[in-house]
């Protein structure tokens, strides 16, 4: 449940960088403060992996759905890193897009994360979640179709667009990767 806050605090402010960027009130150490907070959080839940001789349920589902959730906040690190690194002068409606699909998909996620104790409910946020990363993968094919389509673009300009178009979508198919660990996670205990 405390890695899924920690996503979804990431997702929010990736999502508010992009679309106040250039001038943004977040700046990439603040996705990258709570990075390292998801990066504690994983290294806590190993750490109870191997001292606890019970776990609510396997072992391996527990270091899977860690390392997931972990790579969730790692990929929407990165698409702000590269927003800074490639000196982006305003971020494209594709991006914005992006960001809300993947609040919305964390959102999901994190109610799904905050269910899997009782068990109830869980399904339904995979499902809409499932749903979300769907049209994220729409999103993504007209973003880069659109790069190539102007013949007269910057190919520079391609090149970082599609970096950072990229890094989203692995952000969003991470949040499906988790999702499909705490479905399996369902199944068995069901």
């Amino acid at each position: 449940t405390r890695a899924g806050s920690n996503a979804l605090e990431a997702a929010r402010l990736v999502e508010q960088r992009f679309r106040e960027h250039p001038n943004s009130s977040v700046r990439h150490a603040d996705v990258k403060e709570i990075e390292d907070a998801g990066d504690a959080i994983t290294r806590d839940l190993i750490q109870l992996l191997n001292t606890q001789y019970i776990t609510p349920f396997d072992r391996e589902d527990i270091y899977q759905l860690a390392t997931a959730l972990d790579d969730v906040v790692d990929h929407m690190d990165e698409a702000s890193d590269l927003l800074e690194l490639y000196g982006v002068e305003s971020p494209t409606r594709q991006a914005l897009e992006q960001c809300r699909i993947l609040v919305g998909a964390v959102e999901h996620l994190a109610r799904a994360l905050a269910e899997l104790k009782g068990m109830r409910g869980v399904e339904a946020e995979l499902v809409a979640l499932k749903a979300l990363e769907d049209e994220g993968d729409r999103v993504l094919h007209d973003a880069i179709a659109d790069l190539f389509r102007d013949p007269r673009i910057d190919p520079l300009i391609v090149i970082r667009w599609k970096d950072i178009f990229e890094a989203l979508e692995e952000a969003l198919d991470a949040s499906e990767t988790a999702a499909n660990v705490i479905g399996n996670i369902v199944v068995k205990n069901a």
